[in-house]
């Protein structure tokens, strides 16, 4: 069965609204929901499509987009590849020029829609930011606090709270602290033991490397509302990670670190290709900084992750 290849578009507006059309009843997967665009024509660039498809099915002319992420999903009666843009500036007033249905939503309203199953990593990627801090070793509490708030207010939406020299009493109390320091403006990753779930229902977990190996062969290890992430290195952690179900990765080294002198890097090239069988949002890790989201983006990642370079002076 031929891979059928579509162009989609996650449009924002002005507010950060996203934009979401109904597939007619008589279509595969009718009466869900979905990001609009349209089938790729044999050797049409992808851009190309996407544009002719959304003026189209909206009537709006895409004025600004980028790559967001990729995803190939096997239907029993269907086999697509999704390639996905991210448009943040377009001319024109959107409507359902087929007659289809629309709705301007919140990201965080996604969850409140269904969608076919190859949509449901393009919901992740759109509810995440480009960029994923971890917070720094060997500070004190009140010092990490206060380089969080500092983070917080310049803009950063995703952290992870990395302190493996608490002890594990030191680090629950942080935890009860940074999920409240974050509440309401930042999606807070917990790393720790998994009996820890149920003290912080408000947080996402984080899982090592170890920990994804342990229990990828059982599955998911809460339900879909909660982040799940694990962190990767390889081809075969990618593959355990997408067999637990995870909502994103973080994948490093991509170049030489302080942190892990003595782990050899990915190198870009190689990133690419491991994010490139990859239907997860992945955040590179591991030398490479802010300045790095756009280069991450063009090889298929959602953005970056780091310490040192994300974490405010």
């Amino acid at each position: 069965m031929k891979r059928i290849h579509v162009a989609a578009a996650v449009i924002y507006d002005a507010a950060g609204c996203i934009l979401l059309a109904r597939r007619p009843e008589d279509k595969h997967q009718g009466g869900l929901w979905e990001f609009p665009g349209g089938k790729v024509e044999e050797g049409e660039p992808v851009e190309t499509a996407l544009a002719r498809e959304l003026e189209e099915e909206l009537g709006i002319r895409v004025e600004q987009a980028r790559p967001l992420i990729q995803v190939s999903h096997d239907y029993p009666d269907k086999r697509v590849l999704l390639d996905v843009w991210e448009v943040t500036a377009f001319s024109g007033e959107a409507h359902g020029a087929e007659g289809q249905p629309l709705a301007w939503v919140t990201p965080r309203e996604l969850g409140n829609y269904e969608f076919p199953a190859a949509n449901r990593p393009i919901v992740r990627a759109a509810q995440l930011p480009r960029q994923y801090l971890i917070t720094p070793d060997n500070l004190e509490p009140a010092a990490l606090l206060k380089g969080l708030k500092a983070a917080l207010t310049a803009g950063i939406r995703l952290v992870q709270l990395r302190a493996p020299n608490l002890f594990s009493p030191e680090y629950r109390d942080l935890a009860v602290d940074a999920v409240g320091l974050c509440a309401g403006k930042a999606q807070v990753m917990l790393k720790g033991p998994l009996e820890w779930l149920g003290d912080f229902p408000a947080a996402g977990w984080h899982l090592t490397a170890e920990q994804l190996r342990q229990y990828a062969p059982n599955g998911r290890p809460f339900p879909r509302e909660r982040w799940l992430a694990a962190s990767c290195h390889n081809a075969e952690e990618l593959a355990l990670a997408a067999r637990m179900g995870v909502d994103f990765v973080t994948l490093s080294p991509v170049q030489p670190t302080a942190t892990h002198p003595e782990a050899v890097p990915l190198g870009w090239d190689a990133a690419r290709e491991l994010i490139a069988g990859f239907n997860q949002p992945v955040f590179l890790l591991g030398g490479v900084g802010p300045e790095d989201a756009e280069r991450a983006g063009r090889i298929g990642a959602q953005g970056v992750a780091g310490i040192r370079a994300f974490w405010p002076t």
